[in-house]
This record gives structure tokens, sequence and C-alpha cells, in this order.
């Protein structure tokens, strides 16, 4: 029986269209019970045995024999020769797509991620130290499931920023390496390495253990348990995000070759059966031929079932009155990735306010940004664009705040400050700031 994928049909002129469409957006972020237990089990077990307990849990998951930690660190030789053993064309695109996303996160860093400050009237300095984190730890996803992109795009942005030492895990079930992903673990600069993976690896980097050191932050993709550890890790460190299904947003206004549409949303399908693919035009005709563009296509695609199983569950083919509704949905939507595929899309973008990158162009495909455009493809999900960024440079730095009072500010600030202070009723900080003053009021009691 042929797999077929037939994208919910959904007019924005009909009186059941948002009950429709909230019905097709939905997606429970829920956590199961029994995987939060078990991932809490495994965090404190690390917590407390380290070292044993990742070896532990990486045999029974990963099939992995060590005797000690240290087997199971990928060494800078080893990652070398990865990178030398791949064919040239591997080697050449992992260099050329590293470039441009270093390229672009050296931007970045100098356009939001460098220290300032300003003198003002009475000499006084303020301003902002920007400095990178000490230590991070990257997951990245391993086995079948092995994404080299993900290295390049959690450790370039890292490295840029100036950080002291990348530590990367990434599961080995069986000890089947990866060799891109070493490979592009040894382009990016990681510093260490380790064939460790799951909940037990995230333990690992947040507490650290007698072989894995203790980081400040961890970033990556991961499953459910990967997924649940970083939630309950948060605040002994930093994470970049929690992640839901893969999004894409295609605004059409018909003009684009429907193949190429049909394939942009089979690109974010293909990732996950949860993943959503959702298709915002106003020529009703342009839609159908999408649409028998997707039938012809799907049966030559690799992760055909998956694709469907993906389009028949959350897709979505919606005839809007014009674009200008189509941008107003996207931003209630506030997608993951979001093209604009139209003739003139300098026209929409400035309509355009939530989304985690914006494609436009015919010629903008979603999967280059995934890999090698430049900007990063960790991207904030289900929604949160609406209050969240990119990973980027700024992930992997902190900002102090600068103050640098002169006399001549004293006199000024001094007054304020024991004013506001007494009004808090707290005397210490009144009379610090009194102190300082030319003429030193006697300190008032509490009104």
């Amino acid at each position: 029986m042929p797999i077929t994928a037939t994208a919910v049909r959904l007019s924005t002129a009909s009186s059941t269209f948002e009950a429709d469409f909230k019905a097709r957006l939905h997606w429970s972020a829920a956590a199961d019970a029994a995987i939060e237990q078990r991932v809490a089990d495994i965090l404190l077990d690390v917590q407390h045995r380290g070292d044993a307990a990742v070896l532990e849990y990486t045999q029974r998951f990963d099939a992995l024999n060590a005797v000690t930690l240290a087997e199971l660190e990928l060494t800078q030789a080893e990652l070398k020769a990865a990178f030398e053993a791949i064919p040239a064309v591997q080697r050449e695109a992992l260099q050329a797509a590293a470039a441009r996303v270093r390229s672009y996160h050296e931007a970045q860093k100098k356009a939001c991620g460098e220290s300032w400050s300003y003198v003002d009237a009475d000499g006084t300095l303020l301003g902002q130290k920007v400095t990178p984190l000490d230590r991070v730890g990257i997951y990245v996803p391993g086995g079948k499931a092995a994404y080299p992109s993900s290295v390049l795009m959690n450790a370039i942005p890292a490295h840029v920023a100036g950080v002291g030492e990348i530590i990367m895990v990434v599961p080995t079930p069986k000890g089947e390496k990866n060799a891109l992903v070493l490979a592009a673990a040894y382009v990016a600069g990681v510093t260490r390495a380790f064939t460790v993976g799951g909940a037990q690896a995230v333990a690992a980097l947040a507490y650290g253990t007698q072989t894995i050191p203790k980081v400040d932050k961890i970033t990556g993709p991961g499953n459910a348990y990967v997924a649940a550890a970083k939630r309950r890790v948060f605040g002994t460190v930093g994470i970049d995000m929690i992640a839901g299904p893969s999004e894409i947003l295609v605004l059409a206004d018909g003009s684009t070759p429907p193949d190429w549409v049909a394939m942009d949303l089979f690109s974010q399908a293909e990732h996950d059966e949860l993943a959503q693919s959702i298709l915002l035009c106003p020529d009703l005709a342009y839609i159908e031929l999408v649409q028998q563009s997707i039938n012809r296509l799907l049966p030559d695609m690799p992760r055909r079932e998956i694709i469907a199983k993906s389009l028949n569950g959350r897709g979505a083919l919606i005839h809007t009155r014009d674009m200008d509704e189509a941008c107003a949905i996207s931003n209630a939507i506030a997608p993951e990735h979001l093209e604009v595929s139209s003739r003139d899309p300098q026209r929409w973008e400035p309509l355009l306010k939530h989304a985690g990158a914006i494609f436009l162009g015919a010629y903008t495909s979603e999967s280059l940004g995934d890999y090698c455009a430049g900007p990063n493809h960790v991207l904030p999900t289900s929604g949160t664009a609406r209050f969240s960024s990119p990973l980027g440079v700024y992930d992997f730095q902190k900002r102090s705040s600068l103050i640098e009072v002169s006399e001549a500010g004293a006199q000024t600030l001094g007054l304020i400050a024991a004013e506001l202070a007494y009004g808090e009723g707290l005397q210490a900080h009144a009379r610090a700031a009194e102190l300082r003053l030319a003429t030193v009021p006697p300190m008032r009691m509490n009104p």
C-alpha cells in the first residue's frame, strides 16, 4: 500500500479556523513521569559516585565496556585522524561551513558582544564588562542520529566568544564512532571529547567527576532523557534551551516552484513524526499544486514514512485572505524556521516579529541555514521565539556592570541614594552613601 501524506487543508475564511488550527498546533511538552524519575536517579548517582556511575550507565545503555573513564576520552590525535580520513569533499564542506559560521559569529560578537563604557558629566564611569565563560559542555547526538553540523553550531560560537575550554560529549553505542562528528570537533576547536551520552553525560558536565570537568553551561540537542536532565541541572549550570519538535512555516505568494516548497516542508517533516510543516498562502490554486508535488515527490524520499506521519499528523496547508494575514498568523505561531517564499520578501519582512530564523526569498532554503549559511541553527521552538533567540556568542558570555563614581558624582548620587534608602528603612545603605558627602548629615531614624 503506497504511503501518502495529506496535510490538513484549512482556510482562514472558515468560521472554525481558529479552533481547527489551534488543535493542529497543539503539542504537549508535559514531562513523562517515568523518564523524569529515571533521570533524577541518574543525576543523583553521578553526583555521588562520579566516574564509576558514568561508566556503569555507559556500559548499560551504550554497551561500552571500559575500566576507566579516561578510556572513553577522544584524543586530539584521534579527532585529527578522523578529519584526515574522511573524503576530501567532506573535509572541504566542513571547513567551508565552519568558516561561514565563524565569520557570522565574529560579526555578532563585534555587534553585541563587546565591553563598553562612557563617562557622564560629573566624571562617573558607567559601562558593562563582557567576559567569556570559563568552560562549557556541548552535547552532540550520536549513533544513527549523528549531526556534525551541531558540533559546528555549538562549538564555534563558544570559541569565538573566547571560552577557555569546550568539552564535548557524544554517545557511541557499541563503540560506533561517527567520523564526521569527530572531524567536525577537530575543525571547530573542541578542547576535550568523551564518548558518553544520555542523562549521565549531562550529569557529569553539570557536577563534574574525577575525569570529566564541571562546566558553566551545557548546550546542544538530545533525546527526552537529555532534555529532562538539562532541565533538572539548570541552576547548577546554565543551559541553552529545552527544544521541542522541529518546525517550518512557509509564507508563499505562489511565485516559487511548488516542488521547492514541498521539499522545504519535507526538510522538517523528516526529522520527527512530531515535527510540524505549515504553508500559508493566499493562492488556492498554488496550494493545490504544492499538494500535488507532495504526492509526487514523497515516494522517492528515504524517510518517507516519517515525513508522511509528520504531515498527516501535524502538517497544514492554509489558504489565507492575503499575505498580510499570513504574516499576522506567522507572528501568532512564532515558528522556529520561517521562509518568506515571495517575489518581494523585503516587503513582508518588516511585518514579521517573531521567528527563530527568517529565510528571505525563493532561493533561501531552510536547509542552507542548517548547515552553512552562517547564522546558528540552534533555534527556539514551540512558540518560544516570542521571547527567546537563536544560540549565539552572547550565550557563551556573561556581563558585569561597571561603576566608578567620581568625587563629584558621589555628592549628587549620594543624596539620591540616601533618600531612597531611608524610604526603604535601610539606614546602613543610606549612611554608606552619606559618609562620602562633603558635608555629612546626621543619620535619620526609621520613619
